[in-house]
């Protein structure tokens, strides 16, 4: 809030991609997530989409330090990204209220040391009812989706965000559509296509691992059960992996963060 206090919306919407680009590179290089030319170049695709969609006009921001904040922000954001794929295995509802309630109260917290003030009950209710949408069913589909396609490719597809927005504004309040807009959603679409159509096969090895998480009994889940089963799938609890080597298609999900 503070750099965006600083910093003109131009500038603010192209720093904000920033999140997508520093997510991958945390990823990549802190905690070894596969990735290869294909993907990266996807990835490049999806942050120029939206480089090239919120360049409405030149930077021009009045110093360094608005557009600072708003870089330490994005760094802010992506290693909570990668931080929150590391216990994407749990309850991602659970997950998603608790980092609700805890980012909630310090922020209010923060908000009426400085001298905020509450705003009527319509006021709370709407905003809790886009928070609802945009924060809370928001961040449990993508836990859910860091526990399955990793977090790099997690960053890249949310930051599609941008150009559904565009859509909307488009569809719903009669803005007229620019050739950046075309140049944006060519770059965002080469990008996604390039990542769905990754094949990633090789042949390795899975340690033994013992957790809990949400699953069905497929390939890597073939387990018993020291108590009743009903049958009912999908279902969580703590199970035991054996080792495993194997070789199928497969992304950088809960199960396969090995090394190459």
């Amino acid at each position: 809030m503070f750099g965006l206090a600083r910093t003109d919306g131009a500038t603010a919407s192209l720093l904000l991609n920033l999140e997508a680009a520093l997510t991958a590179a945390i990823a990549w290089i802190a905690f070894r997530e596969n990735v290869d030319r294909r993907v990266f170049i996807g990835m490049l695709a999806i942050v120029a989409g939206g480089a090239v969609l919120s360049w409405e006009q030149l930077p021009r921001a009045g110093g360094v330090a608005g557009p600072l904040l708003i870089a330490g922000a994005c760094l802010g954001w992506a290693l909570d990204n990668n931080f929150t794929r590391r216990v994407s295995g749990g309850d991602a509802a659970t997950i998603a209220c608790l980092k609700g309630l805890i980012a909630g109260a310090v922020n209010l917290a923060l908000a009426l040391a400085q001298g905020a003030v509450l705003p009527r009950a319509g006021a709370i209710a709407a905003a809790a009812l886009v928070g609802l949408f945009g924060y809370g069913i928001s961040l449990a589909l993508f836990i859910v989706a860091l526990r399955h396609l990793g977090t790099a490719r997690t960053g890249a597809y949310f930051s599609v965000a941008p150009f559904f927005g565009a859509a909307v504004a488009l569809a719903v309040l009669g803005e007229q559509a620019t050739a950046l807009f075309w140049v944006a959603a060519t770059l965002m679409a080469l990008g996604v296509w390039l990542h769905v159509t990754e094949r990633h096969e090789h042949q390795h090895v899975h340690g033994p691992l013992e957790h809990a998480h949400v699953h069905v009994h497929d390939e890597h889940h073939s387990h018993e059960h020291d108590f009743g089963f009903d049958g009912g799938e999908p279902h969580s609890h703590l199970h035991r992996h054996s080792r495993l080597v194997h070789s199928h298609p497969h992304y950088p999900d809960l199960h396969h963060r090995h090394r190459h």
